[in-house]
């Protein structure tokens, strides 16, 4: 089995993505007030805040800063694939393993998580996140895609609305 290792820090800033086990499967924008709805019931149990964060239909990416005093944020992304996959219908395939470990087939098992660095290090992510919907070709303006944190920033006046304009989703591969 692979050592993981993870950098804990006491209060860090952290770029997380999170998948799907069926990449091919549409649940997150599908069922978007149930993730909505997971999230907030973790933050009221293990606060965290939520700096960006954006749901695509098979995946989502999150900067997330953890309060001083703590660095779990596994905890935190547990909680909220177990409240989702247990909002849902059990109608996904399983294997055999996951069977055996009474496991949902919802989530892949693992997620990728960057501890943030410096100022620098969080706007390009901030910026990633949020161009992220271009990217998979979703729309061809970041203001159209509705489940960001995008339009929050549009409203504290952190960014324009044509923040990123009309652009070709190639050149931003």
């Amino acid at each position: 089995m692979p050592n993981y290792r993870r950098n804990f820090v006491p209060g860090g800033c952290y770029f997380f993505t999170v998948n799907l086990l069926d990449r091919q499967r549409t649940l997150l924008t599908d069922h978007i007030d149930l993730l909505r709805d997971s999230v907030r019931r973790v933050k009221r149990l293990y606060p965290f805040y939520i700096d960006t964060w954006v749901v695509l239909p098979d995946h989502m990416h999150m900067v997330l800063t953890l309060p001083p005093n703590t660095d779990d944020f596994p905890v935190r992304l547990r909680l909220i694939k177990l409240l989702f996959a247990k909002g849902l219908p059990r109608t996904e395939r399983l294997s055999a393993t996951r069977r055996k470990r009474h496991e949902r087939g919802v989530w892949q098992r693992r997620f990728w998580e960057h501890t943030v660095i410096d100022e620098l290090d969080y706007v390009r992510h901030i910026d990633y996140v949020h161009v992220n919907p271009l990217k998979h070709g979703y729309v061809e303006r970041v203001k159209d895609w509705p489940y960001s944190t995008f339009h929050r920033y549009v409203l504290n006046e952190t960014l324009p609305l044509d923040w990123c304009g009309d652009i070709n989703h190639d050149t931003v591969r």
